[in-house]
């Protein structure tokens, strides 16, 4: 029968032994892949994501950029949402309980965030600035009364949740619309690109300015290649497949050129 001494001498061998148990299984157990969630409206993901009406977001081509045995790349984006409606018709709450530490938002809003604050069809509007101002509105849609923000402010809400879970948020610039203006395709550094790069610095996010990265190859091709190559003879929003992919390749080129940008770390070599 051991004595009280022997069995005291045995407890060091029983922690080391527990301890390289615990390493060995720590040795074993997966890592779980980081998740990069996209969010924004129909510029990112049209209609179902599967080339309604010959339309892609470029959501749809972002994860060929990827090393996807080492990182999850996810389309939450919802057709005809701005900052304001992804919220409030539950979008985000479709996206935000899934998000965990390590993983990565982006977002990319603002092509509806133009439409009326109040109207009978849509009710998507929201102030244009990335101010605090407010204002109420009777939402016909709902039939209740709504307090409407800025599209900075919505933009930062996003920011600050997706941030507190963990997460590293990157916002990007509205990709431009199919417009034109003395040879030159019009950019939005006035305004939702302005305010979207003024909501991530305020919310400590990775802006890309996705808007100047597609412009400017806009501007090399000519207005006549992109309305032929990139777009269909209807629409001056949405992209055809060639056009969807070439935004997906440009926000791969502003992921690896953005400074201290962890989720660069996951590219495939070009």
């Amino acid at each position: 029968m051991p004595t009280q001494q022997t069995r005291f001498r045995r407890w060091p061998l029983v922690a080391i032994l527990l301890l390289i148990s615990g390493w060995l299984l720590s040795m074993a157990a997966p890592t779980p892949r980081p998740t990069l969630y996209l969010i924004g409206d129909s510029t990112v993901k049209n209609g179902q994501g599967r080339g309604d009406g010959g339309l892609w977001g470029w959501g749809y081509y972002l994860p060929a950029a990827f090393d996807t045995v080492r990182l999850r790349v996810e389309n939450g984006a919802r057709g005809g949402t701005s900052t304001r409606t992804f919220r409030s018709q539950g979008w985000w709450e479709k996206v935000r309980p899934n998000i965990r530490p390590g993983d990565y938002v982006m977002m990319q809003f603002g092509h509806n965030d133009s439409s009326p604050l109040t109207d009978s069809t849509r009710a998507r509007g929201t102030i244009r600035s990335n101010g605090d101002e407010s204002q109420e509105v009777y939402n016909y849609l709902t039939k209740q009364p709504e307090v409407v923000h800025s599209y900075g402010w919505y933009l930062r809400q996003y920011i600050s949740e997706a941030q507190h879970l963990g997460a590293t948020v990157i916002v990007c610039a509205p990709i431009p619309r199919n417009e034109w203006a003395a040879g030159k395709v019009k950019r939005n550094h006035d305004d939702y690109g302005q305010w979207a790069a003024e909501a991530a610095q305020q919310g400590h996010a990775t802006f890309i300015d996705l808007n100047q990265l597609i412009a400017d190859r806009y501007d090399q091709a000519g207005e006549a290649t992109v309305r032929s190559t990139y777009f269909n003879t209807t629409d001056h929003t949405h992209t055809i497949e060639a056009g969807a992919r070439l935004n997906a390749e440009l926000v791969a080129q502003g992921i690896r050129q953005a400074k201290g940008l962890s989720l660069k770390k996951y590219l495939r070599s070009k």
